[in-house]
């Protein structure tokens, strides 16, 4: 997603029950913040959004990351979004 930069961890190749620790720690910890129609829950630390797709836990296989200015919430405010998606 070029419009979209980003990076992500992938559940199989990181340790496992630390990847399961993350997640929660986003999810009790986090916010909720939208992504176009999507409401997901974000967690926000040093200037960078951590986030999943909200599939249950054992189920969710990407934690997503980038910087803040980034967001969609934050383009959206600047006039900034990508205009190939409504």
């Amino acid at each position: 997603m070029p419009e979209w930069p980003h990076e992500y961890i992938v559940r199989g190749r990181v340790d496992p029950v630390l990847f399961e620790t993350l997640v929660r720690h986003i999810r009790q910890h986090g916010f909720e913040g939208r992504f176009y129609q999507s409401v997901l829950t974000y967690f926000a630390e040093d200037g960078v959004l951590y986030w999943t797709m909200g599939a249950p836990i054992e189920e969710t296989t990407i934690i997503n990351r980038c910087k803040e200015e980034w967001s969609y919430e934050n383009r959206l405010r600047n006039g900034t979004l990508p205009h190939n998606r409504s």
